[in-house]
């Protein structure tokens, strides 16, 4: 059976991409001052040891055992590493709305994987749908006239595309940690602190980040609040989301993090909302309901 979401994963989902979305706000400070995997590796690093030491305090222990951390390792490649990079990397040579709209592609390749490697996630004509709406209303909402690049950079493009098929793959991965009755705190702490394993040789390697200038204490606020809130917060909310809703499911949150996005700058920025913001949101709104299914219902129902 296809897996629903209810009020409170709904609820979730909408946080989790509060949490996200607020990382753009983060990284236009950021990257003002740090090299791009000098603000990944700090990234994985702080919410490596602010959710370890949560593990201690709420009395869980970390497993030591080898088929855990395959998993989270596996984890933190399919889901921080390669993706992180690729997006960075993709973002130095294009505009960051036409990678904003690459990256939403994330629902469709997860439709499409799930179909091929799970038994309970399979693709339905609304569940299609629902995703090609909710694409549309992303695209418009930043606007089509980002498009004008498309074609230029196939590489960057590429790699965009490569990071959401990353993620399309991280879902799936993601869902052994249920099968292993692990609670969601410790997937989200294994899974960073693998990665930070892994990104501290390439920040060293790439940035030589003792050579930089000393950051300033609003470049640390702003690292702290994308380590904290952004990655250790988010993905608790993330394995939860994961383990009651499915990976399809999940894959949703990037059509609402632009919407987040734009309402974070609107509120604290003073950034104007626009009238295509409001029909993009509307029409997400709409590909989310078909995608849950309470769309399509509403043409079943009988009067009693």
């Amino acid at each position: 059976m296809q897996k629903q979401m209810g009020l409170a994963e709904w609820s979730m989902l909408v946080v989790l991409s509060l949490l996200w979305g607020g990382s753009f706000l983060f990284n236009g400070i950021l990257v003002k001052a740090l090299p791009p995997f000098t603000i990944v590796t700090g990234r994985v690093l702080l919410a490596a040891l602010a959710l370890n030491v949560i593990v201690r305090l709420m009395g869980h222990t970390m497993p030591r055992d080898r088929k855990s951390w395959v998993a989270f390792f596996g984890m933190g490649v399919l889901n921080n590493m390669i993706p992180f990079c690729l997006i960075v990397w993709g973002q130095v040579h294009i505009a960051s709305g036409l990678a904003s709209i690459l990256n939403a592609t994330t629902p469709l390749f997860t439709v499409v994987v799930a179909h091929i490697l799970t038994t309970d996630e399979k693709m339905t004509g609304h569940r299609l749908i629902g995703v090609l709406i909710g694409f549309a209303g992303v695209a418009y909402m930043i606007g089509f006239d980002v498009l004008h690049d498309l074609g230029s950079n196939v590489l960057a493009q590429l790699a965009v595309l490569g990071a959401a098929i990353s993620y399309s793959f991280a879902g799936i991965w993601g869902r052994r940690f249920r099968a292993m009755n692990m609670p969601p705190l410790l997937p989200a702490a294994g899974q960073v602190t693998a990665s930070t394993i892994l990104m501290v040789p390439i920040a060293l390697i790439a940035d030589r980040p003792w050579a930089l200038p000393a950051p300033g204490i609003e470049t640390w606020l702003a690292l702290a609040g994308l380590a904290l809130l952004s990655t250790a917060v988010a993905y608790v909310l993330f394995f939860r989301v994961l383990a009651t809703a499915g990976a399809t499911n999940l894959a949703l949150v990037t059509f609402l993090i632009p919407v987040s996005a734009i309402l974070l700058g609107t509120l604290i920025l003073g950034e104007q909302l626009q009238a295509k913001h409001l029909i993009g949101m509307v029409t997400i709104a709409v590909g989310l309901a078909a995608i849950d299914g309470r769309l399509m219902s509403l043409g079943k129902r009988r009067p009693a």
